[in-house]
């Protein structure tokens, strides 16, 4: 949904529920290493189906992605639609496909090749709402939230096209859980991204996991930041606080060191194998907020080399391998500009560095991180993710000006190289680094 209202409302939940009960829910392994890539296949090709998509899949194993997270695949609403083609977000039938992306068959066969290729999939599932024309409204009016007057309501007055889902009705439960078997069962998809995922009852989402676990080993993403998340279904939770530090720190605001804060405070309130996404743009922030260009501007690729090497999952929005510099309509048919950019390298270099580095692991597999004190903390971080022989340094400037950090205390490492330029670099107790506007190096050593 659209982005805004996370302000308002998905604040309100950061951190207000404590993590309870058993550290249950865990990533499947071969998510460890993955980066996570958003689909919008409405925009990411001129006809935007999945055939003309299907055609992309070597890109995007040659980036680096690992899960595709499509964006809701579902047939849209036509009652109170906004813009021409609607909100992906109106669900007018959880079982159908949207004909205008293609058929059951070509998702199936999709599925299929990205397994091939050794990707997974993940679709968008919208359980808070539906659309003002889903057939639940005439078979199961009762599944709905109505005033006093018996008309059925938004979840939100802005969200004007689609209508609240009532998780008082435990029916609602089974229809629902049956509905995301069922995508499991006909397409074999890998899990699940949950829009809104705290508007919608922890006690569903514990009631759910068991039924989709058991036909496979799933991965589940919440749109929620919540500790309590990870005790329900979800392994991966939005680290939407660190995302709006960094736009902080980029305006100059909130100095580099505040982000060591904000990850002991995350490290403290958070199960040791919870996924956190770490991202700069997705398409919420895209068509509502802002390119990361606009928000960020020549700070791209230092904030970029944080949300790979931090302690988490990087999530790529499409045409972020780019550059894409527009905001993408959200309601109208607006195909994303695919051109050359330095960028596509750069990302490739980050996917293989999580790929190559274990230390780098998300969740409990990953090695914790240490913040390595350098003489410029208030521009510049550094900090060290190593277990054994194995040892990723990272040192990256925040800030508009041509910075050096001397450390007192850096990592030894004898037979160290910089990850991007290759250069052999030999790391020693007393150590110096001097970095451009928004540089960073990566040193690494096995």
């Amino acid at each position: 949904m659209k982005k805004f209202f996370l302000t308002s409302i998905l604040f309100l939940f950061v951190f207000s529920t404590p993590f309870r009960g058993q550290e249950k829910i865990t990533a499947p392994a071969w998510s460890d290493d993955q980066t996570i890539y958003e689909v919008n296949l409405r925009q990411f090709t001129p006809s935007g189906t999945i055939a003309e998509f299907r055609t992309h899949l070597p890109r995007l194993k040659k980036l680096g992605a690992g899960i595709l997270w499509f964006m809701p695949i579902h047939p849209i609403g036509d009652k109170n639609r906004k813009g021409t083609l609607g909100s992906y977000y109106s669900v007018k039938d959880y079982i159908g496909l949207d004909p205008a992306l293609g058929t059951k068959k070509e998702f199936q066969s999709l599925v299929k090749e990205i397994h091939k290729l050794g990707m997974h999939v993940i679709i968008d599932w919208v359980a808070n709402h539906t659309s003002w024309d889903n057939d639940l409204v005439k078979t199961h009016p009762e599944f709905y939230t109505k005033d006093s007057a018996g008309k059925f309501l938004p979840p939100v007055a802005d969200w004007s096209d689609v209508i609240d889902l009532n998780y008082d009705n435990k029916e609602l439960w089974q229809y629902m859980s049956g509905a995301m078997e069922y995508w499991l069962k006909e397409y074999n998809i890998d899990g699940f991204r949950c829009d809104v995922a705290g508007m919608v009852p922890d006690e569903f989402w514990s009631f759910l996991y068991p039924k989709l676990s058991a036909h496979k080993n799933i991965f589940m993403l919440a749109e929620d930041e919540r500790p309590a998340d990870h005790s329900t279904s979800f392994a991966m939770t939005y680290s939407w606080n660190l995302y709006h530090l960094f736009n902080e720190i980029a305006k100059g605001k909130k100095p580099a060191s505040e982000i060591f804060t904000q990850l002991q405070k995350e490290k403290s309130e958070y199960p040791a194998n919870a996924f956190r996404m770490r991202f700069i743009t997705n398409h919420d922030e895209n068509s509502w907020n802002g390119t990361e260009f606009e928000r960020i501007g020549d700070g791209v690729k230092a904030f970029s080399v944080l949300t790979f090497t931090l302690p988490g999952m990087p999530l790529l929005y499409n045409g972020q391998e780019v550059g894409l510099n527009k905001r993408l309509s959200f309601f109208e048919k607006d195909t994303i500009e695919w051109e050359k950019s330095e960028l596509t390298p750069f990302f490739k270099t980050l996917t293989k560095l999580k790929i190559d580095f274990e230390v780098l692991d998300a969740g409990d597999k990953g090695a914790k991180l240490e913040e390595v004190k350098n003489s410029n903390d208030d521009k510049i971080v550094s900090f060290i993710r190593s277990s054994g022989t194995e040892k990723v340094f990272v040192v990256v400037n925040l800030s508009k000006e041509k910075v050096s950090a001397n450390f007192a205390s850096a990592p030894e490492m004898k037979n160290a190289s910089e990850y991007f330029s290759k250069k052999k670099v030999k790391i020693g107790k007393s150590f110096s680094v001097e970095l451009k506007p928004w540089g960073y190096k990566i040193f690494t050593s096995k």
